[in-house]
């Protein structure tokens, strides 16, 4: 399975995110561009910096057993999957190639990764293997692109 610990992937995901533009239109769900590039820039903030968000009661009952499914294949995530409050963009203009510029650096990020396992704590499936981050944070941004049609 494909994961952003690998310079392959991570230079593939890079290619994808450039081919957006602020005027590249969603093939499903309700954000636009910019929404995108700051959803995916905080996402990726979350896992790098090890930000701790709320954990919803639901979250802790099952969001492990939900991992491992999500992560068991090679699918993409379903389309119009759930976030965290927190990571919902409601403005819907700014500067999107500042965005677009945190998002590419945080993938970029992973060539330096140091966190150990189970240190970064997931809103919803809870406590992470390094290898568990590296395949999720590859399903999430590729989820994104699919979304936009790259």
């Amino acid at each position: 399975m494909a994961t952003v610990f690998e310079p392959s992937t991570r230079d593939a995901l890079i290619k994808r995110i450039n081919k957006l533009d602020q005027h590249t239109k969603a093939v499903w769900g309700k954000m636009n561009a910019y929404q995108v590039a700051t959803h995916c820039a905080l996402w990726e903030e979350m896992i790098h910096r090890n930000k701790i968000y709320e954990r919803p009661l639901i979250g802790r009952l099952i969001g492990p057993m939900i991992l491992r499914k999500v992560l068991k294949d090679d699918a993409p995530m379903r389309k119009n999957s759930p976030t965290i409050p927190d990571l919902i963009i409601n403005e819907t203009n700014g500067n999107f190639e500042t965005e677009k510029g945190k998002w590419i650096s945080m993938i970029n990020g992973y060539s330096t990764y140091s966190l150990p396992d189970y240190t970064f704590v997931h809103p919803f499936f809870g406590k992470m293997t390094r290898d568990q981050i590296g395949r999720m944070a590859y399903k999430h941004n590729d989820h994104h692109l699919r979304q936009f049609g790259v």
